[in-house]
Protein backbone atom coordinates (compact mmCIF):
# COMPACT_ATOMS: atom_id res chain seq x y z
CA UNK A 1 0.00 0.00 0.00
CA UNK A 2 1.42 3.38 -0.98
CA UNK A 3 2.07 5.98 1.69
CA UNK A 4 -0.36 8.48 0.11
CA UNK A 5 -3.19 5.92 0.00
CA UNK A 6 -2.51 4.85 3.57
CA UNK A 7 -2.47 8.43 4.79
CA UNK A 8 -5.82 9.14 3.09
CA UNK A 9 -7.48 6.35 5.09
CA UNK A 10 -6.28 7.70 8.44
CA UNK A 11 -8.19 10.32 10.38
CA UNK A 12 -6.97 13.83 9.90
CA UNK A 13 -6.16 14.10 13.56
CA UNK A 14 -4.08 10.88 13.60
CA UNK A 15 -0.84 11.60 15.41
CA UNK A 16 2.42 11.32 13.45
CA UNK A 17 3.55 8.34 15.58
CA UNK A 18 0.57 6.21 14.50
CA UNK A 19 1.14 7.22 10.92
CA UNK A 20 4.77 6.15 11.10
CA UNK A 21 3.76 2.80 12.63
CA UNK A 22 1.21 2.19 9.90
CA UNK A 23 3.77 3.03 7.23
CA UNK A 24 6.30 0.72 8.88
CA UNK A 25 3.79 -2.16 8.96
CA UNK A 26 2.92 -1.60 5.30
CA UNK A 27 6.61 -1.56 4.36
CA UNK A 28 7.23 -4.76 6.35
CA UNK A 29 4.33 -6.51 4.58
CA UNK A 30 5.73 -5.38 1.22
CA UNK A 31 9.17 -6.78 2.07
CA UNK A 32 7.73 -10.09 3.26
CA UNK A 33 5.72 -10.45 0.07
CA UNK A 34 8.85 -9.79 -1.98
CA UNK A 35 10.79 -12.32 0.10
CA UNK A 36 8.04 -14.92 -0.36
CA UNK A 37 8.26 -14.49 -4.13
CA UNK A 38 12.03 -15.05 -4.12
CA UNK A 39 11.92 -17.94 -1.61
CA UNK A 40 11.52 -20.71 -4.25
CA UNK A 41 14.58 -19.38 -6.11
CA UNK A 42 16.58 -19.21 -2.88
CA UNK A 43 15.64 -22.80 -2.02
CA UNK A 44 16.57 -23.92 -5.53
CA UNK A 45 20.00 -22.26 -5.28
CA UNK A 46 20.51 -23.74 -1.81
CA UNK A 47 19.76 -27.29 -2.94
CA UNK A 48 21.52 -27.19 -6.31
CA UNK A 49 24.49 -24.92 -5.60
CA UNK A 50 25.35 -24.37 -1.96
CA UNK A 51 24.68 -27.89 -0.67
CA UNK A 52 26.85 -29.57 -3.38
CA UNK A 53 29.64 -27.08 -2.76
CA UNK A 54 29.58 -27.73 0.98
CA UNK A 55 29.55 -31.48 0.34
CA UNK A 56 32.50 -31.11 -2.04
CA UNK A 57 34.53 -29.14 0.49
CA UNK A 58 33.67 -31.63 3.23
CA UNK A 59 34.69 -34.63 1.16
CA UNK A 60 37.99 -32.93 0.29
CA UNK A 61 39.04 -33.13 3.96
CA UNK A 62 37.11 -36.25 4.99
CA UNK A 63 39.15 -39.38 5.71
CA UNK A 64 36.82 -42.06 7.10
CA UNK A 65 38.25 -45.28 5.64
CA UNK A 66 41.06 -45.99 8.12
CA UNK A 67 39.25 -44.55 11.15
CA UNK A 68 36.14 -46.65 10.47
CA UNK A 69 37.90 -49.88 9.53
CA UNK A 70 40.82 -49.90 12.00
CA UNK A 71 39.72 -48.19 15.25
CA UNK A 72 41.66 -50.58 17.54
CA UNK A 73 44.78 -50.29 15.40
CA UNK A 74 44.66 -46.49 15.49
CA UNK A 75 44.42 -46.57 19.31
CA UNK A 76 47.26 -49.11 19.49
CA UNK A 77 49.47 -46.85 17.36
CA UNK A 78 48.74 -43.79 19.51
CA UNK A 79 52.06 -42.76 21.04
CA UNK A 80 54.12 -44.85 18.62
CA UNK A 81 57.36 -43.11 17.60
CA UNK A 82 56.68 -43.87 13.89
CA UNK A 83 60.25 -44.98 13.38
CA UNK A 84 60.54 -48.59 14.57
CA UNK A 85 58.13 -51.45 13.98
CA UNK A 86 55.17 -51.11 16.39
CA UNK A 87 54.57 -53.39 19.35
CA UNK A 88 52.87 -56.81 18.92
CA UNK A 89 49.66 -55.31 20.31
CA UNK A 90 49.29 -53.32 17.06
CA UNK A 91 49.43 -56.60 15.08
CA UNK A 92 46.75 -58.09 17.28
CA UNK A 93 44.64 -54.96 16.89
CA UNK A 94 44.79 -54.95 13.10
CA UNK A 95 43.91 -58.66 12.96
CA UNK A 96 40.88 -57.98 15.19
CA UNK A 97 39.84 -54.95 13.10
CA UNK A 98 40.07 -56.84 9.83
CA UNK A 99 38.05 -59.66 11.33
CA UNK A 100 35.27 -57.22 12.28
CA UNK A 101 34.82 -55.82 8.74
CA UNK A 102 31.35 -56.66 7.38
CA UNK A 103 32.53 -57.80 3.95
CA UNK A 104 35.35 -57.63 1.42
CA UNK A 105 34.09 -54.31 0.01
CA UNK A 106 35.07 -52.55 3.25
CA UNK A 107 38.49 -54.22 3.13
CA UNK A 108 38.85 -53.10 -0.48
CA UNK A 109 38.01 -49.49 0.41
CA UNK A 110 40.61 -49.58 3.21
CA UNK A 111 43.20 -51.13 0.90
CA UNK A 112 42.60 -48.52 -1.83
CA UNK A 113 42.93 -45.66 0.66
CA UNK A 114 46.22 -46.95 2.07
CA UNK A 115 47.49 -47.69 -1.43
CA UNK A 116 47.21 -43.98 -2.28
CA UNK A 117 49.69 -43.36 0.54
CA UNK A 118 52.16 -46.13 -0.18
CA UNK A 119 52.37 -48.49 -3.13
CA UNK A 120 51.72 -52.13 -2.30
CA UNK A 121 49.37 -51.50 0.61
CA UNK A 122 46.43 -52.91 -1.33
CA UNK A 123 47.93 -56.38 -1.72
CA UNK A 124 49.26 -56.26 1.85
CA UNK A 125 45.84 -55.60 3.39
CA UNK A 126 43.92 -57.98 1.12
CA UNK A 127 46.35 -60.87 1.72
CA UNK A 128 45.86 -60.48 5.48
CA UNK A 129 42.09 -60.23 5.04
CA UNK A 130 41.95 -63.42 3.00
CA UNK A 131 43.98 -65.25 5.67
CA UNK A 132 41.43 -64.54 8.43
CA UNK A 133 40.75 -65.65 11.09
CA UNK A 134 44.09 -64.95 12.75
CA UNK A 135 44.03 -65.73 16.48
CA UNK A 136 46.49 -66.24 19.32
CA UNK A 137 48.67 -64.06 21.50
CA UNK A 138 49.93 -60.72 20.10
CA UNK A 139 53.33 -62.31 19.46
CA UNK A 140 51.75 -65.25 17.63
CA UNK A 141 49.58 -62.94 15.53
CA UNK A 142 52.63 -60.84 14.64
CA UNK A 143 54.52 -63.95 13.53
CA UNK A 144 51.52 -65.11 11.49
CA UNK A 145 51.18 -61.76 9.69
CA UNK A 146 54.90 -61.64 8.96
CA UNK A 147 54.61 -65.15 7.56
CA UNK A 148 51.77 -64.06 5.28
CA UNK A 149 53.71 -61.03 4.02
CA UNK A 150 57.12 -59.89 5.34
CA UNK A 151 56.19 -56.27 4.57
CA UNK A 152 54.22 -56.19 7.83
CA UNK A 153 57.62 -55.76 9.41
CA UNK A 154 58.31 -52.51 7.51
CA UNK A 155 57.55 -49.24 9.27
CA UNK A 156 56.27 -47.22 6.23
CA UNK A 157 53.08 -49.30 5.99
CA UNK A 158 52.32 -48.71 9.67
CA UNK A 159 53.15 -45.03 9.22
CA UNK A 160 50.47 -44.81 6.52
CA UNK A 161 47.91 -46.29 8.94
CA UNK A 162 48.92 -43.98 11.79
CA UNK A 163 48.93 -40.87 9.60
CA UNK A 164 45.41 -41.55 8.34
CA UNK A 165 43.88 -42.52 11.66
CA UNK A 166 42.01 -39.22 11.95
CA UNK A 167 38.59 -38.77 10.33
CA UNK A 168 39.73 -35.46 8.84
CA UNK A 169 42.88 -34.88 6.85
CA UNK A 170 44.53 -32.07 4.88
CA UNK A 171 46.35 -34.59 2.69
CA UNK A 172 44.09 -34.28 -0.34
CA UNK A 173 44.24 -30.49 -0.36
CA UNK A 174 48.01 -30.57 0.16
CA UNK A 175 48.45 -33.06 -2.69
CA UNK A 176 46.44 -30.80 -5.02
CA UNK A 177 49.20 -28.16 -4.64
CA UNK A 178 52.10 -30.66 -4.67
CA UNK A 179 52.59 -30.78 -0.91
CA UNK A 180 52.39 -33.67 1.54
CA UNK A 181 52.86 -34.64 5.17
CA UNK A 182 55.89 -36.71 6.12
CA UNK A 183 55.87 -39.58 8.63
CA UNK A 184 55.98 -37.13 11.55
CA UNK A 185 53.13 -35.00 10.19
CA UNK A 186 55.21 -32.03 8.99
CA UNK A 187 54.27 -30.44 5.66
CA UNK A 188 56.86 -30.69 2.90
CA UNK A 189 57.04 -30.42 -0.89
CA UNK A 190 56.66 -33.58 -2.89
CA UNK A 191 59.72 -35.00 -4.68
CA UNK A 192 60.26 -33.45 -8.12
CA UNK A 193 59.17 -36.61 -9.94
CA UNK A 194 55.82 -36.56 -8.07
CA UNK A 195 54.91 -32.90 -8.57
CA UNK A 196 52.12 -32.89 -11.11
CA UNK A 197 49.21 -30.70 -10.17
CA UNK A 198 51.11 -27.42 -10.03
CA UNK A 199 52.05 -27.83 -13.69
CA UNK A 200 48.54 -28.98 -14.59
CA UNK A 201 47.03 -25.92 -12.92
CA UNK A 202 49.44 -23.63 -14.77
CA UNK A 203 48.59 -25.41 -18.02
CA UNK A 204 44.88 -24.92 -17.31
CA UNK A 205 45.41 -21.19 -16.75
CA UNK A 206 47.63 -20.93 -19.83
CA UNK A 207 45.10 -22.56 -22.17
CA UNK A 208 42.25 -20.53 -20.65
CA UNK A 209 44.21 -17.28 -21.05
CA UNK A 210 45.01 -18.03 -24.71
CA UNK A 211 41.37 -18.90 -25.43
CA UNK A 212 40.23 -15.70 -23.70
CA UNK A 213 42.68 -13.61 -25.72
CA UNK A 214 41.55 -15.01 -29.07
CA UNK A 215 37.89 -14.71 -28.09
CA UNK A 216 38.45 -11.03 -27.30
CA UNK A 217 40.42 -10.53 -30.51
CA UNK A 218 37.59 -11.96 -32.61
CA UNK A 219 34.63 -10.71 -30.59
CA UNK A 220 35.59 -7.04 -30.22
CA UNK A 221 35.39 -6.00 -33.90
CA UNK A 222 32.31 -8.18 -34.45
CA UNK A 223 30.50 -6.71 -31.45
CA UNK A 224 31.47 -3.18 -32.54
CA UNK A 225 30.14 -3.83 -36.05
CA UNK A 226 26.88 -5.21 -34.68
CA UNK A 227 26.47 -2.19 -32.41
CA UNK A 228 26.72 0.16 -35.41
CA UNK A 229 24.00 -1.61 -37.43
CA UNK A 230 20.29 -0.75 -37.33
CA UNK A 231 18.32 -2.71 -34.75
CA UNK A 232 16.60 -4.97 -37.31
CA UNK A 233 19.84 -6.08 -38.98
CA UNK A 234 21.65 -6.41 -35.66
CA UNK A 235 18.92 -8.69 -34.27
CA UNK A 236 19.06 -10.95 -37.32
CA UNK A 237 22.85 -11.26 -37.12
CA UNK A 238 22.70 -11.77 -33.35
CA UNK A 239 20.66 -14.92 -34.01
CA UNK A 240 23.63 -16.28 -35.94
CA UNK A 241 25.84 -15.51 -32.95
CA UNK A 242 23.48 -17.42 -30.67
CA UNK A 243 23.19 -20.48 -32.92
CA UNK A 244 26.04 -22.32 -31.09
CA UNK A 245 23.97 -22.14 -27.88
CA UNK A 246 21.38 -24.39 -29.54
CA UNK A 247 23.89 -27.09 -30.44
CA UNK A 248 25.39 -29.63 -28.04
CA UNK A 249 29.05 -29.13 -27.14
CA UNK A 250 29.69 -32.78 -28.00
CA UNK A 251 28.23 -32.25 -31.48
CA UNK A 252 30.37 -29.17 -32.05
CA UNK A 253 33.51 -30.99 -30.91
CA UNK A 254 32.71 -33.90 -33.21
CA UNK A 255 32.27 -31.41 -36.07
CA UNK A 256 35.70 -29.93 -35.37
CA UNK A 257 37.21 -33.43 -35.42
CA UNK A 258 35.84 -33.85 -38.94
CA UNK A 259 37.02 -30.39 -40.02
CA UNK A 260 40.53 -30.55 -38.54
CA UNK A 261 41.58 -34.06 -39.51
CA UNK A 262 44.29 -34.59 -42.11
CA UNK A 263 41.76 -35.00 -44.92
CA UNK A 264 39.34 -32.53 -43.40
CA UNK A 265 37.93 -29.37 -44.90
CA UNK A 266 40.47 -27.03 -43.26
CA UNK A 267 43.56 -28.86 -44.51
CA UNK A 268 42.06 -29.46 -47.96
CA UNK A 269 41.13 -25.80 -48.25
CA UNK A 270 44.61 -24.59 -47.23
CA UNK A 271 46.24 -27.00 -49.65
CA UNK A 272 43.79 -26.01 -52.38
CA UNK A 273 44.78 -22.35 -52.22
CA UNK A 274 48.48 -23.24 -52.04
CA UNK A 275 49.26 -22.07 -48.50
CA UNK A 276 50.58 -25.49 -47.42
CA UNK A 277 52.04 -28.49 -49.24
CA UNK A 278 51.05 -31.20 -46.74
CA UNK A 279 48.32 -31.47 -44.08
CA UNK A 280 48.88 -29.68 -40.79
CA UNK A 281 48.62 -31.52 -37.47
CA UNK A 282 45.51 -29.87 -36.04
CA UNK A 283 44.07 -32.76 -34.03
CA UNK A 284 45.11 -34.23 -30.68
CA UNK A 285 47.27 -31.24 -29.83
CA UNK A 286 46.96 -27.78 -28.28
CA UNK A 287 45.97 -26.14 -31.58
CA UNK A 288 42.80 -28.16 -31.99
CA UNK A 289 41.81 -27.60 -28.36
CA UNK A 290 42.18 -23.82 -28.65
CA UNK A 291 40.33 -23.61 -31.98
CA UNK A 292 37.35 -25.56 -30.68
CA UNK A 293 37.20 -23.76 -27.32
CA UNK A 294 37.35 -20.35 -29.00
CA UNK A 295 34.47 -21.33 -31.26
CA UNK A 296 32.38 -22.58 -28.34
CA UNK A 297 33.08 -19.66 -25.99
CA UNK A 298 33.02 -16.81 -28.52
CA UNK A 299 29.33 -15.90 -27.90
CA UNK A 300 30.06 -15.46 -24.20
CA UNK A 301 32.50 -12.70 -25.15
CA UNK A 302 30.33 -11.08 -27.82
CA UNK A 303 27.22 -10.62 -25.70
CA UNK A 304 28.77 -8.54 -22.84
CA UNK A 305 30.72 -6.45 -25.34
CA UNK A 306 27.66 -5.81 -27.49
CA UNK A 307 25.50 -4.79 -24.52
CA UNK A 308 28.10 -2.24 -23.39
CA UNK A 309 28.85 -0.93 -26.89
CA UNK A 310 25.16 -0.27 -27.56
CA UNK A 311 25.16 2.15 -24.62
CA UNK A 312 28.17 4.16 -25.87
CA UNK A 313 26.99 7.24 -27.85
CA UNK A 314 28.68 7.36 -31.28
CA UNK A 315 28.80 11.15 -31.05
CA UNK A 316 31.78 10.92 -28.68
CA UNK A 317 34.14 9.61 -31.36
CA UNK A 318 32.76 12.06 -33.94
CA UNK A 319 33.31 14.92 -31.48
CA UNK A 320 36.92 13.84 -30.92
CA UNK A 321 37.54 13.66 -34.67
CA UNK A 322 35.95 17.08 -35.19
CA UNK A 323 38.33 18.49 -32.59
CA UNK A 324 41.34 17.30 -34.59
CA UNK A 325 42.02 13.79 -33.32
CA UNK A 326 42.90 11.13 -35.93
CA UNK A 327 40.05 8.58 -36.29
CA UNK A 328 42.16 5.66 -35.06
CA UNK A 329 43.43 7.60 -32.06
CA UNK A 330 39.90 8.77 -31.26
CA UNK A 331 38.67 5.18 -31.37
CA UNK A 332 41.33 3.85 -28.98
CA UNK A 333 41.41 6.87 -26.64
CA UNK A 334 37.70 7.73 -26.51
CA UNK A 335 35.67 4.67 -27.50
CA UNK A 336 37.69 1.71 -26.20
CA UNK A 337 37.98 2.97 -22.56
CA UNK A 338 34.18 3.15 -22.38
CA UNK A 339 33.95 -0.55 -23.27
CA UNK A 340 36.27 -1.70 -20.46
CA UNK A 341 33.32 -3.03 -18.38
CA UNK A 342 32.28 -5.24 -21.30
CA UNK A 343 35.85 -6.41 -21.85
CA UNK A 344 36.25 -7.26 -18.17
CA UNK A 345 32.91 -9.06 -17.90
CA UNK A 346 33.44 -11.02 -21.12
CA UNK A 347 37.03 -11.96 -20.31
CA UNK A 348 36.09 -13.08 -16.80
CA UNK A 349 33.15 -15.13 -18.06
CA UNK A 350 35.16 -16.84 -20.80
CA UNK A 351 38.16 -17.51 -18.56
CA UNK A 352 36.07 -19.01 -15.75
CA UNK A 353 34.20 -21.23 -18.20
CA UNK A 354 37.45 -22.27 -19.90
CA UNK A 355 39.25 -23.42 -16.75
CA UNK A 356 36.49 -25.93 -16.12
CA UNK A 357 36.44 -27.48 -19.60
CA UNK A 358 36.70 -31.26 -19.84
CA UNK A 359 35.07 -32.68 -23.00
CA UNK A 360 36.91 -30.53 -25.55
CA UNK A 361 40.49 -31.18 -24.33
CA UNK A 362 39.68 -34.84 -23.71
CA UNK A 363 38.53 -35.40 -27.31
CA UNK A 364 40.74 -32.97 -29.24
CA UNK A 365 43.87 -32.74 -27.08
CA UNK A 366 46.85 -34.96 -26.42
CA UNK A 367 48.30 -36.16 -23.15
CA UNK A 368 50.00 -32.81 -22.53
CA UNK A 369 46.86 -30.77 -23.26
CA UNK A 370 44.54 -32.10 -20.55
CA UNK A 371 43.25 -29.56 -18.05
CA UNK A 372 42.44 -29.94 -14.38
CA UNK A 373 38.88 -31.11 -15.01
CA UNK A 374 40.21 -34.19 -16.82
CA UNK A 375 41.99 -35.33 -13.66
CA UNK A 376 38.92 -34.63 -11.54
CA UNK A 377 36.96 -36.97 -13.81
CA UNK A 378 39.76 -39.52 -13.71
CA UNK A 379 39.90 -39.62 -9.91
CA UNK A 380 36.10 -39.88 -9.83
CA UNK A 381 35.54 -42.58 -12.47
CA UNK A 382 38.83 -44.50 -12.73
CA UNK A 383 40.80 -44.15 -9.51
CA UNK A 384 37.64 -44.01 -7.33
CA UNK A 385 39.41 -41.47 -5.12
CA UNK A 386 36.63 -39.05 -4.22
CA UNK A 387 38.76 -37.16 -1.74
CA UNK A 388 41.35 -36.23 -4.36
CA UNK A 389 38.67 -35.41 -6.92
CA UNK A 390 36.92 -33.09 -4.46
CA UNK A 391 40.22 -31.46 -3.48
CA UNK A 392 40.96 -30.64 -7.13
CA UNK A 393 37.39 -29.36 -7.48
CA UNK A 394 37.92 -27.16 -4.43
CA UNK A 395 41.12 -25.85 -6.05
CA UNK A 396 39.16 -24.88 -9.17
CA UNK A 397 36.48 -23.26 -7.02
CA UNK A 398 39.10 -21.26 -5.11
CA UNK A 399 40.70 -20.12 -8.39
CA UNK A 400 37.29 -18.99 -9.67
CA UNK A 401 36.53 -17.04 -6.50
CA UNK A 402 39.96 -15.38 -6.57
CA UNK A 403 39.47 -14.33 -10.18
CA UNK A 404 36.05 -12.91 -9.41
CA UNK A 405 37.43 -11.01 -6.39
CA UNK A 406 40.23 -9.56 -8.52
CA UNK A 407 37.72 -8.52 -11.17
CA UNK A 408 35.52 -6.82 -8.57
CA UNK A 409 38.49 -5.01 -7.10
CA UNK A 410 39.78 -3.86 -10.50
CA UNK A 411 36.26 -2.84 -11.53
CA UNK A 412 35.83 -0.72 -8.42
CA UNK A 413 39.23 0.88 -8.97
CA UNK A 414 38.26 1.78 -12.56
CA UNK A 415 34.98 3.31 -11.39
CA UNK A 416 36.72 5.38 -8.73
CA UNK A 417 39.25 6.64 -11.27
CA UNK A 418 36.46 7.41 -13.70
Amino acid sequence: MHAATLASHLPAEAPPRELRRALARAEARRKWRAFALTLPLLLFLLLTLLVPIVALLQRAVENPEVANALPRTVRALDGWNRQDVPAPQAYAAIAADLGQLPDSADAGALARRLNTEIAGARSLVMSAYRALPIAGTPEEIKARLLGIDPRWGEAPYWQAIAKNGSRWTPDYLLASVDLRRDASGSVERMPPDQRAFGGILLRTFEISAVVTFFCLLLAYPLAWWLSTLPARKANVLMILVLVPFWTSILVRVAAWIVLLQSEGLVNRGLMGIGLIDHPLALLFNRTGVIISMVHILLPFMILPLYSVMKSVPPTYVRAAVSLGSPPLAAFFRVYVPQTYPGIGAGALLVFILAIGYYVTPALLGGADDQMLSYYIARYTNVEINWGMACALGALLLAATLVLYAVYRRVGKADLSLG
